[in-house]
């Protein structure tokens, strides 16, 4: 699809979501500052939309960008990264972008190593899937099992591996920058 035909894609596409909305050219202008009458040119395609008057427009009717300017479809988001043998550990890449924060399934073999603690930043989240995982941070020496989780600064001293006494299935998100993971949940009901 060319620029222009996305462009012209616009209009019609800001009309039907403020008729959805049952939003007049108005209450539409009133909310974003965008006169009645270049309201009305953006729908009609007389007026070639601009960031500066899509965004105030997207805010409005609390829909991304995207949806107003029609964005090709995502391809297929399957993630298809081949897994990576690193000292016995298998990981299995669950992101493909570099950078940021990236996600893995790991899977250690049944083996009791010597822990060797290491620092660098970032932040880390481990969620364990099966067997047990041991982790040591700082001062600290636990063991994770089936549905538990752990995060931390990695910047304290850590490290994380088998019990030894079988293998070990666990995810882990890092983000490089000390980001963190959110989650979120859904209130109790009472």
């Amino acid at each position: 699809m060319t620029t222009d035909e996305v462009l012209a894609g616009v209009g019609p596409r800001l009309r039907r979501i403020r008729k959805e909305r049952e939003v007049t050219l108005a209450a539409l202008a009133e909310a974003t500052g965008i006169s009645v009458s270049t309201l009305s040119r953006l729908e009609s395609g007389r007026r070639k939309p601009s960031l500066e008057l899509l965004l105030p427009i997207a805010r409005a009717h609390q829909v991304p960008l995207d949806e107003l300017v029609g964005a090709p479809p995502v391809g297929d988001p399957r993630v298809r990264a081949k897994p990576i043998v690193r000292d016995g550990r298998t990981l299995f890449p669950l992101t493909r972008q570099p950078g940021g924060l990236q996600a893995y399934k790991m899977v250690e073999p049944k083996r009791a190593p010597r822990p060797e603690p290491r620092t660098h930043e970032g932040y880390e989240w481990l969620y364990v899937l099966s067997g047990r995982l041991r982790l040591v941070l700082g001062e600290h020496d636990v063991v994770l099992t089936a549905g538990e989780a752990a995060e931390f600064d990695t910047r304290v001293p850590h490290w994380f591996g088998s019990t030894g006494e079988g293998p070990v299935e666990f995810l882990s998100l890092f983000g490089p920058q000390g980001e963190r993971m959110h989650v979120r949940a859904r209130p109790k009901r009472s």
